[in-house]
């Protein structure tokens, strides 16, 4: 007798559950909307970067790093695999060269596919202007 209770008291709750709206987002049925302020990618204005790496000492997950081979000669590599979208970088940097866009990062299942150049600075690029 008690099962029947549990039963009768349940259904209404499971008609009301059926019959309300999804809570969750549509993301694989309609667009994915990103609430305002979401750090996404991070993007550098490769003219105002200077080489510095005040944004690579900052960061806290490791997903900056710069290889000098000379003082003129210098590579910004992004990994937003260890990015932790923090902004410390954006904050750091002194010049204005980075910022964060709400893009969002695909899956991939290749982890090189994820490494990313921002900036690549070469003598000759610099001897043409």
């Amino acid at each position: 007798m008690a099962q029947w209770r549990s039963f009768l008291y349940m259904l209404p709750q499971i008609w009301r559950v059926l019959a309300r709206k999804p809570e969750t987002v549509s993301y694989p049925f309609g667009p994915m909307e990103l609430p305002p302020g979401f750090r996404g990618h991070v993007t550098v204005n490769a003219e105002k970067c200077r080489g510095c790496s005040l944004c690579v000492r900052d960061c806290p997950a490791d997903a900056l790093a710069l290889e000098k081979d000379s003082r003129k000669q210098y590579r910004l590599i992004y990994h937003p695999d260890r990015c932790a979208y923090c902004g410390q970088c954006e904050l750091s940097c002194a010049f204005d060269a980075i910022h964060m866009t709400s893009d969002f990062v695909r899956g991939s299942t290749q982890r090189a596919t994820f490494t990313t150049k921002l900036v690549d600075h070469k003598e000759d690029d610099e001897k043409e202007t």
